[in-house]
């Protein structure tokens, strides 16, 4: 077979994907020009569905699957040549993990944030050695394994998008031979080669991974890059794979008994240790009863800022921390360490902690260009589909937070709290995976806005990625910036809790709204909407031809009327009569901030305020304290927050 995996001859295959490479310059030249590329030279806006056809014409690959991975990889960005999470390059996303994948960085142990969040128990702050992988997986060594197929350099796989969907391309090919089985042209045929192609070593993950590629070919996709290319895949609904070359991948049976996960996505049970070390520690999460004991309210979506197998290390480290989900970027695997009964130890307030599941995607908050997989984005989406529907989550903003979404429980810790996962996590995408996409639900009377920027071109500049001060490179972003009057050179919304002047650092929430968050409008002027914003009017560009939000309506908080302000507190805590003998009460204490009279905030649930206990190894002494006092969610700024149901009232958004 011509340019197949067993061709000796590397130079003419190299030479082969040259000539096809320039075939479908030549041809593209003839074609109308449409945005730029990365370098800034113009190219024409189907070269790259150019060049599926030529990389699949040359290595005999349907070149609706060749499409179809490449979605499930990249959505067809080329991200200008930058690594993903993994070092996974290009369109097919082909990794070459020795040359790109960034260092760890213990997620829970940076700054000043107690993961657990307790102030019942003296402060967590772990301080874990990461420890390395002694050897690179085969998932994360494909671009190499593609050189070598081609005759094709590194360099050229890394940044030529044609020469990276030729890789991919043989590196299929390959698969199918590896088979035994033939180059066919029907699309139906290469269901295992696919499987192997996601670089599992498990039949679970292959299954899950080729599953998805097989959704993609029914439902068909069109969209344009990143890079200004428009790519189609025609709908094929009644395409319906062989299934029966997957018994001959060899690939290992995944240890599923225990997890907690759909059916329609990999996942394993590599538990959490829950241990008792040194006098009187024990790790890392506390035994419960949840939803009998509690509900769970809330998930809360983390980037790892470390690599798989390292990150693996650490939750399994009784001295460090918790959560109860991993999930792994070159396929969307899954990884369960703690049931959903018991409470983690990740959000750093334990009020959350308690009401949570908390989920961690492999990635990294401050390098924008280092992209999450679309495998990951839909394995994410289907495991909080699967929760939310099971333990009744409402699929918005107020309950699906970002860590970076989690009040400080105290003014103390308030500096302290994380950030991830960052303004480059595509909010908008996720909420569309999870069947609940933003849309507008009223005009300009419906009294509120959904935050819903266009992801792409929405590129507000950043500082301090790699270098403190720095710009950060230029990337699309979920979040908008907030500023004092309706100016961009007006000063920037300051949070007073931080006690800092606000900044464009990646790491600084105080002035930003995320994709998906929904405020009551305070103003408008010309092209700028005002909210109200942590007490404050902030104002952000919102231009007609390109809005930065959608109109809303729905219920806001706003002051009693013989109030002139009321306390807003980042945990909802019981009254101190309601805590029986034996557990100590817990200060309710206001934050920093104040709901001003005249002022409106979006309304989420309202909650008995309630404590869980948990202080002992041993769990009979643990209980749950439920108050009298209830407490309504709000959408306070970047962060949620609680304001007491007795200082408010309830009203409608348009009145």
């Amino acid at each position: 077979m011509r340019g197949s995996a067993t061709a000796t001859d590397t130079a003419a295959g190299h030479r082969r994907i040259r000539r096809s490479a320039e075939a479908v310059a030549s041809a593209a030249l003839l074609l109308p020009l449409l945005g730029a590329a990365p370098s800034g030279a113009q190219t024409p806006a189907d070269r790259l569905q150019l060049a599926f056809a030529s990389a699949a014409a040359e290595y005999h690959v349907p070149r609706s699957v060749l499409l179809a991975v490449s979605y499930l990889q990249s959505r067809w960005d080329a991200h200008a040549g930058a690594p993903s999470v993994t070092g996974g390059y290009g369109p097919m996303h082909l990794t070459d993990a020795r040359t790109a994948l960034a260092d760890a960085r213990p997620h829970h142990s940076e700054g000043t944030e107690d993961a657990r969040g307790d102030s019942a128990r003296p402060p967590l702050h772990p301080a874990a050695k990461v420890p390395r992988a002694s050897q690179l997986p085969a998932r994360l060594r494909t671009l190499p394994k593609a050189a070598e197929l081609t005759g094709l350099s590194a360099e050229e796989l890394r940044t030529d998008p044609a020469a990276n969907v030729a890789g991919g391309a043989a590196l299929l090919a390959a698969a199918q031979q590896d088979l035994g089985e033939p180059p066919s042209k029907d699309p139906a045929d290469w269901y295992g080669a696919v499987a192997r192609f996601s670089g599992a070593d498990d039949s679970a993950t292959a299954t899950a991974y080729a599953d998805d590629v097989y959704d993609v070919l029914r439902t068909g996709e069109e969209r344009t890059t990143d890079a200004g290319q428009h790519v189609a895949l025609a709908a094929r609904p009644d395409l319906a794979p062989d299934t029966a070359p997957l018994a001959r991948t060899g690939l290992r049976t995944l240890d599923a008994d225990g997890a907690e996960c759909p059916k329609t996505v990999s996942c394993e049970w590599i538990p959490a240790p829950y241990e008792e070390f040194g006098e009187g520690d024990y790790g890392n999460h506390d035994l419960g009863d949840r939803p009998a004991s509690q509900s769970i309210d809330y998930i809360v979506i983390h980037d790892t800022e470390g690599a798989w197998d390292e990150v693996l290390n650490l939750v399994r480290d009784p001295a460090y921390v918790s959560w109860n989900y991993s999930l792994r970027s070159t396929d969307g695997h899954i990884a369960q360490h703690v049931k959903a009964k018991d409470v983690a130890w990740h959000a750093g307030n334990w009020y959350v902690n308690a009401k949570s599941i908390g989920l961690e995607h492999e990635g990294f908050l401050a390098n924008p260009d280092a992209w999450y997989t679309e495998a990951m984005y839909r394995s994410s989406a289907r495991l909080v589909t699967y929760l939310a529907e099971k333990y009744d989550i409402p699929l918005d903003r107020q309950h699906i937070l970002g860590h970076d979404n989690v009040p400080g429980p105290t003014t103390a810790t308030v500096g302290g709290m994380h950030t991830d996962p960052g303004p480059y996590w595509d909010w908008s995408h996720y909420f569309a995976l999870l069947g609940r996409p933003f849309e507008p639900t009223a005009g300009k009377d419906g009294g509120l806005v959904t935050i819903r920027p266009d992801y792409a071109a929405n590129r507000p500049g950043y500082t301090g990625c790699v270098t403190q001060g720095e710009p950060c490179a230029a990337h699309g972003s979920s979040e908008v910036r907030l500023y004092s009057d309706h100016d961009t050179k007006s000063a920037l919304i300051k949070d007073v809790g931080l006690g800092t002047t606000p900044s464009t650092g990646v790491n600084d929430v105080s002035s930003r709204v995320s994709t998906g968050q929904q405020y009551a409008v305070a103003d408008r002027h010309g092209d700028w909407t005002a909210i109200w914003y942590l007490g404050q009017k902030a104002w952000f560009k919102n231009p007609a031809k390109s809005p930065t939000a959608v109109n809303a309506t729905g219920f806001v908080v706003t002051p009693k009327k013989d109030l002139a302000s009321v306390p807003v507190y980042g945990r909802a805590y019981p009254e101190a009569s309601a805590y029986p003998a034996g557990v100590p009460a817990q200060a309710v204490s206001p934050l920093p901030y104040k709901l001003l009279a005249g002022q409106k905030y979006v309304v989420g649930d309202k909650v008995p305020g309630e404590y869980y206990y948990a202080a002992t190894f041993t769990a009979d002494s643990h209980k749950v304290v439920v108050g009298k006092d209830l407490y309504y969610e709000i959408q306070f700024g970047h962060r949620v927050a609680f304001v007491r149901a007795a200082d408010v009232r309830v009203v409608s958004s348009a009145s």
